[in-house]
């Protein structure tokens, strides 16, 4: 084989890949979110994320001043694509609706232990504001590291629990209301999807079991 034909054949075997990634519900992965400790730039003051889903579109406004800490990593896993083609894989009627774990089990298993030092509340769980998650659902503010919800209602009553909001829903909140909620909580209280099953199989689990939840194309920041 000369040299010619053997450069179609690699480059046809590497589209052929990314076609396959696709078709299971996961684009390739960017090489940067496989390091969390190198992505760690400081946010704006003050930026837009918009969110091109399947539901339509919606435009996050973010302030540092709110959460800094939070703010920072919502920025850099932004910026660096990890909320493309994840679902939100947790959606609460007149509650909240929850994403942030990545389509790819490989970058799950390295953002786990990435948590992030706790952010005073300043702003509350407003209805529209978005907040980071905690693990175990509130085990401490020390135990965010990925995951997000904006939330449906007032939620006030998690304030005094640590959730410090860092941004809002300034525009399209209509379509995070309409985003699918079919499926409900996940186990063991519902039938939902595992967040367990969600961290080490990623969209694969996904779209085969609960191919009705909505997702992200992508999300990016506009100022």
């Amino acid at each position: 084989m000369n040299n010619r034909s053997y450069l179609l054949v690699v480059c046809a075997a590497g589209v052929a890949l990314a076609v396959a990634s696709i078709v299971l519900g996961q684009a390739p992965t960017n090489a940067a979110l496989k390091n969390p400790a190198a992505l760690k730039e400081m946010a704006p003051p003050e930026f837009k994320v918009n969110f091109d889903t399947s539901a339509g579109i919606f435009e996050v406004e973010v302030h540092r001043d709110w959460a800094p800490n939070g703010t920072d990593r919502f920025y850099n896993l932004v910026k660096n694509g990890f909320f493309d083609n994840a679902r939100f894989f947790r959606v609460i009627s007149g509650f909240m609706v929850q994403f942030g774990l990545n389509g790819d089990p490989a970058v799950n298993a390295v953002w786990r232990e990435a948590r992030i030092p706790r952010d005073p509340v300043k702003e509350g769980n407003k209805r529209g504001n978005i907040t980071f998650a905690m693990q175990g659902g509130s085990n401490g503010p020390d135990t965010r590291t990925t995951q997000v919800f904006i939330n449906f209602r007032d939620n006030s009553n998690l304030d005094p629990l640590g959730f410090a909001a860092f941004g809002r829903v300034t525009k399209g909140m209509d379509v995070v209301d309409k985003i699918y909620s079919g499926y409900g909580e996940g186990a063991p209280s519902g039938a939902g999807p595992e967040q367990g099953r969600v961290q080490a199989e990623g969209n694969a689990y996904l779209t085969k079991d609960f191919p009705k939840l909505d997702y992200i194309k992508k999300a990016s920041i506009t100022k």
